[in-house]
């Protein structure tokens, strides 16, 4: 098993946009350049994400509870979107990877390595928008997927979604 001591610094993670017609198919070929390189490659979903803090808590989380032998799944990789969903279920960690059609991804090669990198970026584009900006939309989508109640948000602030996201990440550790 691959060395899996990572500080998220470590990482490159690029807000990327990628067609995928068969995503067990597309993972393969991730796998592939991932064993390769000798990296671990993570796509997270960036609608299912609250921006680039929730991913790199996601990842520090997943890569410390590897180093600390409490990981609940058998990869780093699924480990991440574990965290990153907030909770144990493989289910709904598989749900923050990618799915079939246009995927916006935020794509993270641990540790950086240009070559990995490089092969993928052959297959889809580099996003240069800002998707740590929420829409009002996006808020509802987030709070009805992470269970964040109206109430919870009107004490808190409805800027502080991000925050409450980030809490729900970071007791995964408690509930083990």
């Amino acid at each position: 098993m691959r060395e899996s001591r990572l500080d998220t610094n470590d990482c490159c993670i690029i807000q990327f946009e990628i067609e995928i017609d068969d995503p067990g198919r597309y993972l393969m070929k991730v796998k592939q350049i991932s064993s390769r390189s000798g990296v671990h490659i993570i796509l997270f979903n960036a609608e299912m994400m609250a921006g680039l803090h929730h991913v790199c808590s996601a990842l520090k989380h997943a890569f410390r509870a590897f180093d600390q032998g409490t990981a609940i799944s058998n990869s780093p990789e699924m480990e991440a979107l574990l965290y990153a969903s907030g909770t144990r279920q493989c289910r709904s960690g598989l749900r923050f990877g990618i799915h079939p059609g246009k995927n916006r991804v935020y794509l993270c090669v641990c540790p950086g390595e240009r070559k990995a990198l490089d092969d993928l970026l052959e297959d889809g584009e580099i996003v240069h928008e800002d998707w740590n900006i929420l829409s009002p939309e996006k808020v509802e989508h987030l709070m009805d997927l992470f269970g964040i109640t109206p109430e919870e948000l009107e004490v808190s602030g409805r800027d502080r979604v991000t925050d409450l996201i980030l809490e729900r990440v970071a007791l995964l550790e408690v509930y083990r």
